[in-house]
């Protein structure tokens, strides 16, 4: 059984950047798609980006398209996204999730939230962004 584990969420400053992680344990992270998500108070949650078995295998949301980087380590397994030029609507919790079985490509899917298999989830980690 994989878990995954987020790190590296805290507080920055508008216009500064954070790195997260997502570790996977176990067996690997396989030839799943990795989801980020992010759910800020009171809304819903967005998926911003998406990485498949490669790092020319992605997706981003608009909202974070151009400012955030995904690459994904399958020997280490672990998963990075790289967020840059914070802005005051990025603060949330952020999540990635993956499926234990293979997925199609993020290029065609698209938004994670769209896949139907990605079963294990993170903890979370929170990023909060002062003006």
């Amino acid at each position: 059984q994989v878990q995954l584990v987020e790190s590296g969420g805290g507080l920055a400053q508008a216009g500064e950047s954070l790195t997260l992680s997502c570790a996977g344990s176990g067996p690997g992270l396989g030839h799943s798609a990795i989801g980020w998500f992010r759910q800020a108070p009171g809304k819903g949650r967005e998926g911003i980006v998406c990485v498949g078995h490669t790092d020319d295998d992605t997706w981003y949301a608009d909202s974070v398209k151009g400012r955030f980087i995904v690459t994904r380590d399958n020997g280490r397994k672990v998963v990075t996204l790289r967020m840059n030029a914070l802005q005051p609507e990025d603060p949330a919790t952020y999540y990635c999730a993956f499926s234990q079985t293979p997925t199609p490509p993020c290029t065609i899917v698209g938004d994670p939230n769209l896949y139907r298999s990605l079963e294990v989830w993170g903890r979370g980690t929170t990023v909060t962004v002062s003006a």
